[in-house]
């Protein structure tokens, strides 16, 4: 029997991305990373770390369950119950590509998933305490993959792991570092990231949640901005 191929340009994808900021008071720096020239989606370019929910992100024991009011604005315009799974993949994927490490001390009630494997020896369980939903954006059709992207901005600061040590990092992105953001356009970004940068430069040095979240969505019927938790801009 013929397998069925997915054609992955029209499935989209939840996914989440992790937005650290160092030194936010003095000279902020960002964490970011280059994907690879082989890469399907976006390569080359410097990134946050991130990527897709995984089944294994749902039902998770989170060591906090997040601040308000970024829990509800997960949940609008979303699938129900999304919000627990998009702020452990932020966490995870932050682990698998940085080897930094956003969690409480503490032992999982039961063994954890084979992608959680390794933050569990660590001795922690993930905790999205500090993380604030920012940013929200579908990549536009006709790209050969498409994620519903959720950007959460924390304070590097939060971090249980030694800032300046990749060595557990997985090697999806090369070059990690602590980009100053007086820096970061001489770097090939994304579009979409230089948005981002530009909606938390403007906040800085506060990155709690903002009043309302910005949100691009793209779908085959229309491209619309409008924002969760407040009035669109364009109201």
């Amino acid at each position: 029997m013929a397998t069925e191929t997915i054609d992955k340009s029209k499935v989209i994808r939840d996914a989440a991305t992790v937005v650290l900021i160092r030194d936010a008071d003095t000279k902020p720096r960002v964490l970011m990373g280059q994907r690879g020239a082989k890469a399907a989606f976006m390569p080359n370019k410097f990134v946050f770390p991130g990527g897709a929910v995984d089944k294994a992100d749902h039902g998770l024991p989170l060591g906090d369950k997040g601040a308000e009011p970024c829990r509800t604005r997960l949940g609008e315009d979303a699938k129900d119950g999304i919000g627990p799974a998009l702020l452990a993949a932020a966490i995870r994927e932050l682990f698998e590509e940085t080897g930094q490490i956003l969690g409480t001390p503490g032992d999982w009630p039961t063994s954890p998933p084979p992608t959680w494997e390794g933050f569990a020896r660590a001795g922690y369980l993930p905790s999205p305490d500090g993380l604030a939903f920012v940013f929200r954006a579908i990549t536009p059709p006709g790209r050969s993959r498409r994620f519903d992207a959720r950007f959460f901005v924390a304070d590097a600061a939060r971090i249980k792991t030694d800032p300046d040590d990749f060595s557990r990092a997985e090697d999806e992105l090369s070059h990690l570092q602590w980009i100053a953001l007086s820096d970061v356009r001489d770097f090939d970004l994304p579009f979409i990231t230089q948005v981002v940068l530009a909606e938390i430069a403007g906040r800085l040095p506060d990155l709690d949640a903002p009043a309302s979240v910005p949100y691009f969505k793209n779908d085959e019927e229309e491209s619309l901005f409008i924002r969760l938790g407040g009035q669109s801009p364009l109201a």
